[in-house]
């Protein structure tokens, strides 16, 4: 999979946003690894808040909340969705998937090996996180979702999703 990267030089002095960057990598699906980009701030041992965004943003959304959550002992944890932001971008189209998305975010939270999390989930970071909720309920304590939902897989009837 061929894979753009925005410069780090992209993103100096934004406004509001101080935070250090933190790297992940995870497989592509295609034998490569994509980078993905994350703040994570507040103490170690915090109960974590894993905020996911949505489309087109990415974690900046969230600047204003995470001195807020971490002043309250919180430990946030907002990653840049694949395409978005810090994180690595495919450069084809066709190498988006929704499935992807979660396979990408799920990797990199498996490798993260947190638990106890508090997903706060808006938009399409709504639409995959809650599918990295059901893929691995262990890691996760409380779901928080705003703007979201969940679509109703093929071959399911309407009537039979409820």
């Amino acid at each position: 999979m061929k894979v753009l990267r925005t410069p780090d030089e992209r993103f100096a002095a934004l406004p509001g946003y101080p935070f250090e960057p933190h790297y992940s990598e995870v497989p592509d699906g295609d034998g490569g690894t994509l980078r993905i980009h994350y703040v994570d701030e507040g103490p170690r041992d915090g109960q974590i808040v894993l905020c996911m965004h949505g489309q087109p943003s990415w974690s900046y959304l969230y600047r204003h909340m995470i001195p807020i959550l971490t002043a309250a002992g919180l430990r946030v944890l907002a990653p840049d969705l694949v395409g978005f932001g810090r994180s690595d971008k495919p450069a084809t189209r066709a190498d988006f998937s929704y499935q992807r998305q979660v396979d990408w975010m799920t990797a990199w939270l498996v490798a993260l090996d947190v638990q106890g999390v508090t997903f706060l989930g808006q938009d399409w970071g709504g639409l995959i996180g809650l599918r990295m909720v059901a893929e691995t309920p262990d890691r996760f304590a409380r779901v928080v979702v705003a703007n979201t939902g969940l679509p109703v897989p093929q071959g399911v009837s309407a009537e039979r999703a409820e």
